[in-house]
């Protein structure tokens, strides 16, 4: 395996993701998946043990790359760090994570862990953000329109230009600094 090329977890995690996108949640079967990343059932099976064992996976990994989005934050500034990854650009990564949000809310597909995983991605920067921006109505305010770009990408809904997001994060940014 190159630098370059994903490990054998991740490609297994992708065709979870690719299979969610094209089919839901009721097209993962671990054949299925195993089939599509590429390796044998048993293969699968040394890395994920059930279904349910691959949307922890999922959700571990989205919420690893939260946790390396909110570190970046810390250091650069919350506000225009939330706004941009809130505007999620990969169709399969929106699918993935709007699978892994209806599976939260479905029956049982996911572990607490998981649950949780999923859920550090709103509570993470919800924390982050009301302890780097002094006024808590701005900080709320900055909180909702990221959420609001979140969700509407994962949707599918229309979102603004990114001139208009520019000129919100403008001035959200100096309502942050008052």
């Amino acid at each position: 395996m190159t630098k370059d090329e994903p490990s054998t977890r991740d490609r297994i995690l992708n065709a979870l993701q690719r299979i969610l996108v094209e089919e839901g949640a009721s097209g993962v079967t671990l054949e299925k998946v195993a089939a599509e990343a590429g390796v044998s059932k048993g293969g699968l099976l040394y890395h994920f043990k059930s279904k349910s064992d691959l949307y922890d996976g999922l959700a571990r990994r989205h919420r690893l790359q939260e946790e390396a989005h909110i570190a970046r934050a810390r250091e650069t500034g919350v506000v225009a760090s939330f706004l941009e990854v809130s505007w999620v650009e990969s169709e399969e990564s929106a699918a993935g994570l709007w699978a892994l949000l209806t599976a939260l809310r479905g029956t049982g597909e996911l572990s607490e862990e998981a649950r949780a995983d999923v859920l550090f991605i709103f509570n993470g920067w919800r924390d982050l953000i009301h302890e780097q921006v002094a006024d808590p109505v701005t900080a709320e305010i900055v909180r909702l329109v990221g959420d609001g770009l979140f969700l509407s990408a994962l949707a599918g809904a229309p979102l603004p230009e990114r001139d208009i997001v520019q000129r919100i994060l403008a001035r959200l940014t100096e309502e942050g600094r008052s």
